[in-house]
């Protein structure tokens, strides 16, 4: 892939059809069976917005092309699908994941990123992310705030940022989700 944010499923996908429906089925599990405890604080590594926007200029000057994947997360609360996000700074609400290291794949950098925000230690072997298909893929050029889910045609160069959670719920559409009871 090139320099985009995927967002990949990370619920159980199933291939099955029922009564001529050719949706995949999606099963989500009630929010009471998994743990929520708290992690120490990422610290940021730029105070300002113009600080973050002039160190990702002088990486894409030096690395070129960024992919990020994050993850779409549902569970069930009150009968109904939840999406799980990450809040930072009490503030700003954004999907687990993150940047890929240069030649990491997306399905092993999305486990990397999901074991060190969500796992209860970094080096949790025992956590076994099963990780579905790609939703979907998003660009941006110029370090701008806006993301387009094509790779507009003047653009050479694109540069990619952080998540788009408003459009999950059309790419997540395609899918029949089945309500788990433990």
């Amino acid at each position: 892939m090139g320099d985009d944010t995927g967002a990949a499923a990370a619920a159980t996908v199933n291939d099955h059809s029922s009564s001529g429906d050719h949706r995949k089925e999606v099963d989500i599990y009630p929010l009471s069976c998994y743990y929520f405890g708290s992690k120490e604080t990422i610290v940021f590594k730029d105070e300002t917005l113009s600080d973050r926007i002039k160190r990702m200029k002088s990486n894409y000057a030096a690395y070129g092309l960024r992919t990020s994947v994050e993850a779409v997360i549902l569970v069930e609360l009150f009968k109904h699908p939840h999406l799980l996000l990450l809040q930072v700074r009490n503030s700003i609400f954004k999907l687990p994941g993150g940047r890929l290291r240069p030649g990491e794949s997306d399905i092993d950098g999305l486990r990397r990123k999901l074991s060190r925000k969500l796992s209860a230690s970094e080096d949790d072997s025992e956590t076994e992310w099963e990780v579905g298909e790609c939703l979907g893929m998003w660009w941006r050029h110029d370090f701008e705030t806006l993301l387009y889910p094509y790779l507009p045609p003047n653009v050479k160069k694109p540069k990619t940022y952080g998540p788009i959670i408003s459009g999950v719920p059309q790419l997540l559409s395609k899918f029949s989700i089945n309500i788990i009871d433990p």
